[in-house]
């Protein structure tokens, strides 16, 4: 017969209860995100319910519950003379908590939650999918997690991808600001690739998906951004890449190839002889133990749900999965052909790679 330690019981209850807990308070985030609340208590001040709620033209009762938990979870900040009387309830917003949900300039975490509810909303037609073996592509699944995965990645790109990523290979940088050819493999919506239009005038870019919808906003974004005329996107697979480039940038998508060693070996003969494959992924170590961490956790999930599945629906061979690590990953590429891969630089969220033939 099983024993139960209840004090290792009462642990996990208390883990899986806040896993709940946390689950419930996504919707919520998510309402203050679309109705603009958290902006409007930033700029409030402390200010009761009712206040609040006349300025986000929403019924109290509902913005009173919403506060109640978004202090419950302490992402907004209370104080109270009893306690009792809601009329002396104040809330208001710490500049830390500014930070994360009202200023996207800061280390804006509202995208995160956009991301995670777009899963959610995803898990049933990846149910489906898996249980009938049928493929579950990333136009699979709901639309609006491409808007939010554009979202969730700007601050970091915008941030880090020309002054630290780019910055950090050899000579690069340089090069780029002479005039450089430049494939995006896996653009999505393109924003790396206007971002490095932006910064290097003098060079020309290519962005290639096999998604067309995102394509179609690339597109809309360069031109937005006035850098059509040095920018161009196709609907191309990764595998399928033709031309010669003197910089190959892959960000958060290597893992989402079907056959990444066959993707390396394409990205090696686009290559020219002095160029370079800036090669970003998520920040992961060798072994599954060191990526027990919350960071690990978020990312198995979204491997799970999208990176796996899509990777499977191109290919049968084994993915690498969002958490591969620096080993698998420079394995990987210099079985597809590259002679020299070196990490380049890495943050808490990411490894950065350099590859040359």
């Amino acid at each position: 017969m099983t024993t139960i330690d209840q004090h290792l019981l009462d642990e996990l209850t208390d883990r899986v209860f806040g896993d709940f807990a946390a689950a419930m308070t996504l919707p919520l985030v998510r309402l203050g995100d679309r109705l603009g609340l958290y902006r409007e208590l930033r700029d409030a001040g402390p200010c009761t319910s009712s206040q609040l709620a006349k300025r986000g033209k929403v019924a109290e009762p509902i913005v009173h519950e919403w506060l109640s938990n978004q202090a419950a979870a302490g992402y907004v900040s209370l104080s109270s003379d009893d306690g009792d009387d809601e009329q002396e309830e104040r809330f208001w917003m710490t500049p830390e908590q500014t930070a994360l949900f009202a200023d996207p300039a800061g280390a804006d975490m509202l995208p995160a939650f956009q991301l995670a509810a777009a899963y959610t909303r995803s898990e049933p037609a990846v149910a489906d999918a898996i249980r009938n073996h049928r493929p579950c592509t990333w136009g699979d699944h709901d639309r609006e997690l491409f808007d939010a995965v554009e979202r969730f990645y700007r601050p970091a790109y915008e941030a880090s991808l020309v002054s630290e990523w780019i910055a950090a290979l050899e000579g690069v940088e340089k090069r780029l600001e002479q005039g450089a050819k430049v494939a995006d493999v896996g653009c999505g919506h393109g924003l790396s690739t206007v971002l490095m239009a932006k910064a290097f005038p003098a060079s020309t870019f290519f962005g290639i998906d096999d998604h067309a919808p995102s394509i179609d906003r690339a597109r809309e974004l360069a031109a937005d951004e006035g850098v059509s005329g040095r920018v161009r996107f196709d609907v191309v697979p990764a595998a399928e890449l033709t031309g010669t480039y003197d910089l190959l940038v892959v960000l958060d998508a290597f893992h989402d190839m079907g056959e990444p060693e066959q993707v390396a070996a394409r990205l090696v003969d686009a290559l020219a002889p002095t160029g370079s494959a800036l090669i970003v992924e998520p920040f992961a170590g060798d072994r599954l133990t060191d990526n027990l961490t919350l960071l690990g956790r978020a990312y198995y999930a979204a491997s799970t749900l999208a990176c796996t599945p899509s990777a499977l629906s191109q290919s049968n061979a084994r993915p690498l999965g969002a958490q591969a690590g620096p080993a698998r990953l420079i394995a990987t590429l210099q079985a597809g052909g590259f002679g020299d891969v070196r990490i380049a630089t890495t943050t808490p969220f990411n490894l950065v790679l350099e590859a040359r033939p």
